[in-house]
């Protein structure tokens, strides 16, 4: 089976008025995602209408129920808000955006949020998706900053009676999120947003998480927040990318954001009740975002360097390429 990546998308800036026509607002930047058995992404933005944007941020983002339509469409089966922007408008648009979100649940295709919640049972709650009688189950959390004049991801926590995202800090309840969905599931993915922002290497607190995470059961382990790539790899009995990039943004690529794209993991499920599932192959279809907020893939020179770029980024993050490399 294949389970495909992205990094950060949102509906910002040139990004907005695609939401006129969500069922193609992201056609056709997302043909690779749509291909894959399972597609997960970041919704790096708050969801509904109302509130006020955050104090003492610099970024704040908000995009109506219709972006919910769009991942849907694009072929988009998870989405984790569990990020900094998730509650950009506060708390009051949560009530309309759990509507949203149990609409998008029910449609078909259907559409599974996962890291935010009416409370921290449901903020932590794995998407369940089921191929050819394999269960894949993600769950998304945020260890991002918590400085409140920068990103108050702390003070979003959902905690036993208010809602809020899966906050991480402290990642026991994480890393016992992870050991339940194990027992239930034959692949177990973690979203994280994690680290710093514009460092290609992982830092070492990233790490040290990623290599509790695959410990407690994690297959896959991957994740945003440095708004570039950061190395993907084999870290033992699991598969880490630690940072993905953006992906649908509303700033093209540059020299100081390069390239971003799609990660295609190719999974061979558990051969046994009480084994693993192991990535056998990965694939990265690199990409550069152009002037309309979309991906687009590189070719030629620049896909040879994207390569070239991948490689070096896996020995930043200390990780092993996988058998067929």
């Amino acid at each position: 089976m294949t389970i495909a990546v992205a990094g950060d998308v949102h509906f910002e800036g040139v990004l907005r008025d695609r939401l006129a026509r969500p069922a193609t607002a992201l056609a056709p930047a997302t043909d690779t995602l749509a291909a894959a058995d399972v597609a997960i992404v970041n919704l790096e933005t708050s969801l509904g209408t109302g509130g006020r944007p955050e104090p003492g941020k610099r970024f704040t983002f908000q995009a109506p129920p219709a972006a919910l339509t769009a991942l849907a469409a694009a072929g988009i089966d998870v989405a984790t808000m569990a990020n900094n922007h998730a509650l950009d408008f506060g708390r009051s648009p949560l009530p309309g955006a759990f509507r949203a979100i149990a609409r998008a649940r029910a449609s078909d295709p259907a559409l599974t949020v996962v890291g935010i919640g009416r409370d921290a049972d449901g903020a932590f709650r794995p998407a369940r998706n089921e191929v050819d009688g394999t269960v894949v189950a993600t769950l998304g959390a945020t260890v991002a900053d918590t400085d409140p004049t920068a990103d108050p991801t702390g003070q979003w926590a959902a905690t036993e009676d208010s809602p809020g995202t899966a906050d991480a800090l402290d990642p026991s309840r994480l890393l016992r999120a992870v050991v339940r969905a194990r027992r239930s599931a034959d692949v177990v993915v973690v979203y994280m947003h994690w680290g710093v922002q514009g460092e290609p290497c992982p830092s070492a607190a990233q790490r040290s998480l990623a290599s509790d995470l695959v410990e407690a059961g994690g297959d896959i382990v991957v994740g945003s927040h440095a708004h570039l790539l950061q190395g993907d790899g084999r870290l033992g009995a699991g598969y880490v990318a630690y940072g993905l990039g953006n992906y649908a943004w509303y700033t093209p690529s540059t020299e100081s954001t390069p390239a971003t794209g799609v990660l295609t993991l190719t999974v061979q499920p558990p051969r046994s009740p009480d084994g693993r599932a192991r990535v056998v192959d990965s694939s990265w279809e690199g990409s550069r975002i152009g002037s309309d907020g979309l991906p687009a893939p590189v070719t030629g020179a620049e896909a040879t360097e994207f390569d070239a770029d991948v490689r070096t980024l896996r020995g930043c993050a200390r990780l092993g390429p996988t058998a067929s490399r």
